[in-house]
């Protein structure tokens, strides 16, 4: 531990509070909630045994910084809202980087439903239902809730003043009996508030209050002999219990309840969520999330996360082993406002049968993520198959490092280095050079310079060495790269120089440009480099030549 580490936590109060770990870059890479922050902050730094992933952490972190709260129950949602806006590196989280749809019913004098998507949850006075993972399960959902009651699809803000302006008249959707026809005033603002009550419990899963509620009103139509209308409510009834049959996933009481399966390996994880409302399984959810070696954690870190962007609160959540602690849960609800839901771990039983499921489909999901990766890491495009054999190297040129100079006669000399990785473009690993120690235009002497920099300090920080450099020239630049690579025992690393006006590629070992054809893949790979670091070292030495010319 350094001095300057020492000397910040010396300054870190007792307080609750959150704190920040930063790196030599000066970016959060962890972020934790404390009831003592000094206490807290210091056991990273003691002796006692960490886990593999604190311990990567901890010889990472070059700064500490901290938010002083008023109690727990206040660092608790702090952590959580600053975990979800600024994704550290070593902190478990619910990975939105996509916003996540939900159903909103509005707050109007007559609301509309409709799906939104939010990158941030923020409480407002509309009802929210969500998030959902799945778009197109979304859309059925809404689909059918469209045809059971007759909700307004319209964008318009109707209130009574709109009505008396006649500002339009009914749409298709009145015409066809998917709306009552609130921008004219043909329903009363208590009559559509019931119709959206209706909605709010069919979108929780409450079914039976719903086809109660459409049962009297198709025996009401029926009693009057309006039997067309009668017939279009029994027809809704039909679609309700179709919609929710869930026969093979039956719980016998009707505790809204999530049920949560887990798996993971190394930084990728999976979380399936089942929920049921009513005793009605309603949907199945599927989360990535960026984990720890700590399964605990994931979890903990997961249901803070989730439960932070929603509404919809269970009265219980079922959990496998006993990964999460019941007051960990009680005080997070507590300082949302949110009821209390019960941690259930079971042994036996129909909870445990679905919360086996749960674990499988996220074993499923795991395993196709990882799959995905793999060949990912295996695929070597075609450009880079072309070019090992157009140049017959030994293994794909996967990494390759493209050098080239600028400068105006003499002026403002720089170099550039730009990387492709499987024939794409890797900017955050492009590097800029001032020219140091060669003087006037000597554009030999600037390649053996930047070559021998860049490669130095490669083999310092014990980077990736490339499978090929390419160099913006002839034979002059590549044999200046070439002595350079030599006097630090990389000979073994593939040179190439590409000269410009008859686009020749010339290796070290031959005399005469070797013969590539002008339309294989693998040269147009080699043009698409040159190009960039060229594009690269332009800009580069027109940024120092305007400052220079400022001063």
């Amino acid at each position: 531990m350094s001095q300057e580490i020492k000397d910040k936590i010396a300054s870190i109060p007792s307080s609750p509070g959150v704190y920040f770990f930063k790196d030599k870059k000066n970016q959060i890479i962890y972020i934790g909630k404390a009831k003592s922050l000094k206490k807290r902050v210091s056991s990273y730094f003691s002796k006692n045994k960490h886990d593999i992933k604190t311990l990567v952490m901890v010889k990472h972190i070059r700064d500490i910084d901290f938010l002083i709260v008023r109690d727990e129950a206040e660092a608790l949602v702090s952590e959580s809202n600053l975990i979800k806006i600024n994704k550290p590196r070593y902190n478990v989280y619910l990975k939105d980087d996509k916003t996540f749809p939900y159903i909103k019913i509005t707050k109007e004098p007559y609301p509309k439903v409709e799906i939104v998507r939010l990158k941030h949850f923020n409480k407002d006075n509309h009802l929210y239902f969500g998030p959902y993972t799945r778009t197109r399960d979304l859309r059925n959902i809404l689909n059918v809730l469209h045809k059971i009651f007759s909700i307004r699809t319209c964008n318009y803000f109707i209130d009574q003043k709109f009505i008396e302006q006649k500002k339009i008249k009914v749409c298709l959707d009145y015409h066809l009996k998917r709306c009552d026809g609130p921008c004219e005033g043909l329903i009363s603002e208590a009559k559509y508030a019931k119709i959206i009550k209706q909605a709010s419990y069919f979108l929780k899963g409450n079914t039976e209050s719903v086809v109660k509620y459409l049962k009297e009103k198709m025996n009401i139509s029926s009693a009057k002999m309006e039997y067309e209308k009668a017939a279009i409510l029994r027809d809704q009834v039909m679609l309700i219990k179709d919609f929710y049959k869930t026969e093979t996933h039956h719980l016998t009481n009707t505790i809204n309840r999530d049920i949560l399966g887990v798996a993971n390996e190394g930084t990728i994880g999976v979380v399936t969520m089942i929920k049921y409302r009513n005793s009605k399984l309603i949907a199945k959810e599927t989360f990535d999330i960026n984990t720890s070696d700590n399964t605990n954690e994931n979890v903990v870190g997961f249901i803070k996360q989730y439960y932070l962007s929603t509404f919809d609160i269970p009265k219980e959540i079922v959990v496998q082993d006993n990964m999460v602690d019941q007051s960990d849960i009680s005080s997070l609800m507590e300082a949302l406002n949110k009821k209390m839901p019960k941690i259930l771990v079971p042994k036996r039983g129909e909870k445990k049968k679905i919360l086996d499921i749960c674990i499988k489909n996220s074993e499923a999901q795991l395993i196709r993520i990882l799959s995905k990766k793999t060949r990912r890491k295996e695929f070597v495009s075609k450009m880079v198959t072309a070019l090992q054999d157009d140049l017959v190297l030994d293994v794909p040129p996967r990494r390759i490092e493209g050098f080239d100079n600028s400068n105006i006669q003499g002026a403002y000399p720089v170099s550039s280095m730009v990387c492709f990785i499987d024939g794409k473009p890797r900017k955050g690993e492009y590097r800029k050079f001032k020219i140091k120690d060669v003087k006037g235009i000597d554009d030999f002497a600037s390649m053996r310079e930047v070559i021998t920099r860049r490669y130095k300090r490669v083999i310092k920080e014990k980077n990736p060495l490339p499978d090929l450099i390419l160099v913006d020239g002839g034979k002059g630049q590549l044999s200046s790269a070439k002595s350079a690579l030599d006097s630090l025992g990389l000979s073994f690393i593939p040179i190439i120089g590409l000269a410009k006006k008859m686009e020749e590629v010339f290796k070290p070992q031959y005399l005469e440009a070797q013969s590539i054809s002008k339309t294989s893949p693998g040269l147009v790979l080699l043009k698409q480099i040159r190009d960039e670091s060229h594009r690269f070292a332009i800009i580069f030495h027109r940024q120092l030549r305007e400052k220079g010319m400022f001063k």
